[in-house]
Order: C-alpha cells, then sequence, then structure tokens
C-alpha cells in the first residue's frame, strides 16, 4: 500500500490519480470528440520498461492526457478506441512524460498532473516567455534516464507546440546514452478542440486522430542531421 516509484511518489496515489483524471478526462476523446486511433495494437508489444514515445505536440495536457487513454486503452484489450471505462481500473503507473518545470508550476492543476507522472526539466532554451541558451541540468537528464530504467516515458522533442518546428538535440543525448525503443506518435486536431494549455474545450466535434507507429529503427553514428531528420519525418514534422 505504501509502495514508492524511484521518485518518492505513492503508487497507490499516482493511480487514483490516474483513475480520477481518467474519468474526468474520457469524453473529451470519446463523446465531446471523438479520437480516431491508429495503430494501439504496437503498445502491447513493448517491453514493460525503457521504452521512448516522441510525438509533435499541440497542447501542454491534452496531448499526454489522450496518450494515457490509449495506451491503458491498448493494455486492457481494446484496439484502436476507448470504449468500455473499465481499462481505467487498474491503470499502469511507470507511463512518465517529460514537462517543463515552468509550466508544471503554473498552478494547482498543473502540480497535481505532475504527481500523476511528469519528469520535470529546466528548459535550455527558454523561460518566462524569453528565449535563453543554457546547459542542460544533469539532474533534470539523469531523472529521465530512472523514469526510462522504471517504465515508458513520453516526450515531444520540438519543446514547443508550434507546428514543424526543429528537433532539439538534447534527444539524441537521451537516446545515445539510454538507448531505448522509440515508438513516434503522429497527433491531429487538439490545437483546434483545446486551448494553448489543453484545459478548456475550445470546439466541439473537431477530428482528432493520433497514430502510433511502429518502433523506430536509427543509425546512432549517423550524423546528428541525419538522425533529427529522421526524428522528423517520423512524428510528421518533415517530409
Amino acid at each position: 500500500m505504501l509502495k514508492k516509484n524511484p521518485f518518492g511518489h505513492y503508487l497507490i496515489l499516482k493511480k487514483a490519480l490516474i483513475i480520477f483524471f481518467g474519468f474526468l478526462t474520457r469524453k473529451r476523446f470519446n463523446g465531446f470528440n471523438n479520437l480516431v486511433i491508429k495503430g494501439s495494437e504496437v503498445i502491447r508489444d513493448l517491453p514493460h520498461k525503457n521504452v521512448l514515445f516522441i510525438s509533435n505536440h499541440q497542447t501542454y495536457f491534452a496531448d499526454v492526457t489522450a496518450m494515457l487513454h490509449v495506451f491503458l486503452a491498448s493494455l486492457a484489450g481494446r484496439v484502436d478506441n476507448l470504449n468500455y471505462l473499465s481499462y481505467l481500473f487498474n491503470p499502469k503507473s511507470n507511463i512518465y512524460f517529460i514537462a517543463a518545470k515552468e509550466t508544471m508550476k503554473s498552478g494547482l492543476l498543473p502540480r497535481i498532473l505532475a504527481y500523476a507522472g511528469s519528469v520535470p526539466i529546466k528548459r535550455t532554451w527558454r523561460e518566462k516567455g524569453k528565449s535563453i541558451n543554457r546547459d542542460i541540468d544533469t539532474k533534470d537528464f539523469e531523472n529521465i534516464g530512472i523514469a526510462l530504467n522504471d517504465g515508458w516515458v513520453i516526450t515531444f522533442p520540438q519543446g514547443t507546440t508550434k507546428p514543424y518546428a526543429p528537433i532539439r538535440k538534447g534527444n539524441l543525448n537521451i537516446i545515445k546514452t539510454y538507448k531505448p525503443i522509440i515508438v513516434p506518435i503522429q497527433i491531429d486536431g487538439f490545437r483546434r478542440s483545446f486551448d494553448r494549455k489543453g484545459i478548456f474545450i475550445k470546439k466541439r466535434g473537431v477530428r482528432q486522430s493520433m497514430e502510433i507507429k511502429k518502433p523506430l529503427k536509427l543509425d546512432l553514428n549517423a550524423s546528428d542531421d541525419e538522425i533529427l531528420d529522421k526524428i522528423a519525418v517520423s512524428i510528421g514534422q518533415k517530409q
């Protein structure tokens, strides 16, 4: 009952938060709007840890929330659908998502969501709306490794919700150091459905889509630009 994850979070509380917010948000993807899912069978064939999901980014929180729904539904035997709420009853608790520290401290709701699974990092290129340039915090980097060693990690390698932004080179350090299985995800429709934070519904009846692709094979001996280009193409951010 008092078991904790590597970050000191009580698993029973984390599961309770996932279940609560799962019930609270499901209609956003299977009700007010219907999420069209493709490739969710990939989820069931993945190992229990050292998996890195990479995706394009459209809102701060709705993207991650939708992915958690799809992952849990797939693990419960659903194929490309979110039917029947029972998939929320015993959620996988070792799913994490990388998020900016300032975003996860921006209010009560983000702080609660942070407990449910964020790996907060200091952005090296932007803070409080201003461009900066600083080295990656080694503790942040180590925490990503800890999360991968414990389970699955979701990241948005562009580091922004702006479409077709370049892939941040810091992702190469993660991939080359920890050598995770990399699963690309391509989403659409979320920025039309929700506000930028992904909390408030902006429009109903929008076609949302999520395609989970087969694990990406990268040649880590290739040039950085070649690897970054392949990542961008895999998440639909470059032709």
